[in-house]
């Protein structure tokens, strides 16, 4: 029996990379879609390495994409997290990493055709039914990839590509903060439990004993701190309306304290069972959103300045994320209006993967697809 083959590119997008496919050239039934999708990627496998899989959760990430059937919207986009030795494939959670790659490969895919010198493209992200605007530098027709905009986690410069979230409160869990408070005592650890694009539970990192400037990978070792924080995930995720959060790769973990390299807070992101070495897209916007939030224990230790329109430099790891926010309401109650953010992308390759035909789920669909 000769493998399967399918088209596929693998793009860089932001701080992270992944597989990105055509929901045409998918099977449309979930069970046979996730074991085509495991067998790409190599899971499950430590390394993955029979697939196009990195053996980490940030290179673990595949993109669906269509056009949009949405009035108003140009692309629809399906994000699935690929577990790595656990065989899950979870479509419940954003990525503002991956979404910043559908632009480039809409275009590429001739799903899209750049108007201009710049491009805005319109996007809606299946998972949640969060909309996004990407405008993108297309020259020539396509997205530039030169550019002079550095993001902190990947080397180089390159072109940006700049992200406007039209509605990201409460896009997994219902509502911005899914209890109705700012603070809630969880495991004996006060939390903020947010979600302005991603369900983060927010904590200051000397509730659990650390400073939360600890290099990632002294933190990743670190099983005490790791158990400690998946008993606060577990017990958080029905507070959320997440259920039961064992097998999920929501909500994430945040760890904030003072900052130290002249941004506004400090994080140490989990993902949720690896810490990474920058942050989420997301994460860094609902955490961003958690400061602003008097009381919360980001804002405890946030350096933040006032007016309508706050750029929240949020340090992590390997550098910084910056947040662009617009907020209302008032003092007492601001309401964050809108989040925006600028991302870098780049195709790394576009060509034909081949999957072991007998790791499909379906024979009569492994037959028809060879």
């Amino acid at each position: 029996m000769s493998d399967t083959a399918i088209r596929c590119m693998l793009i860089r997008g932001g701080t992270s990379k992944g597989v990105y496919l055509l929901a045409e050239d998918l099977p449309s039934d979930p069970a046979a879609r996730d074991a085509l999708l495991l067998a790409l990627m190599g899971s499950p496998d430590r390394r993955q390495i029979d697939g196009l899989g990195g053996g980490h959760p940030l290179t673990s990430k595949v993109a669906i994409v269509s056009r949009s059937v949405l009035p108003g919207c140009d692309i629809d986009f399906l994000f699935a997290q690929i577990g790595i030795d656990c065989g899950t494939v979870d479509t419940t959670p954003n990525c503002g990493n991956i979404l910043a790659g559908i632009g480039p490969f809409a275009l590429a895919r001739g799903l899209v055709k750049a108007t201009g010198a710049q491009t805005t493209i319109r996007v809606r992200t299946l998972n949640t039914g969060t909309i996004a605007d990407l405008t993108l530098e297309t020259p020539d027709g396509q997205a530039a990839t030169d550019g002079q905009t550095r993001i902190d986690g990947v080397p180089g410069t390159a072109a940006p590509i700049r992200i406007a979230f039209l509605d990201t409160e409460g896009s997994v869990c219902g509502a911005l903060l899914p209890t109705g408070r700012i603070v809630d005592v969880v495991d004996g650890v006060p939390c903020t439990l947010i979600d302005n694009g991603m369900p983060v539970i927010v904590l200051r990192a000397s509730d659990v004993g650390r400073t939360g400037h600890e290099p990632h990978d002294v933190l990743d070792r670190d099983s005490a701190l790791k158990a400690r924080l998946e008993a606060i995930r577990l017990a958080a995720g029905p507070l959320m309306n997440l259920g039961d959060v064992a097998g999920k790769a929501i909500p994430k973990i945040a760890l904030v304290a003072e900052p130290r390299a002249g941004g506004n807070i400090g994080t140490r992101s989990f993902i949720p069972h690896a810490c990474h070495a920058a942050i989420g897209v997301f994460a860094a916007v609902s955490v961003a959103t958690a400061a602003v939030l008097p009381g919360s224990p980001a804002a405890a230790v946030a350096r933040i300045g006032q007016g309508r329109n706050r750029t929240i430099s949020v340090e992590h790891p390997s550098g910084e994320f910056s947040v662009a926010l617009t907020i209302g309401g008032t003092a007492a109650d601001p309401v964050v209006e809108r989040a925006g953010l600028v991302r870098t992308a780049r195709i790394v390759m576009d060509g034909t993967a081949f999957v072991p035909t007998s790791r499909l789920a379906l024979p009569a669909l492994a037959e028809a697809m060879t």
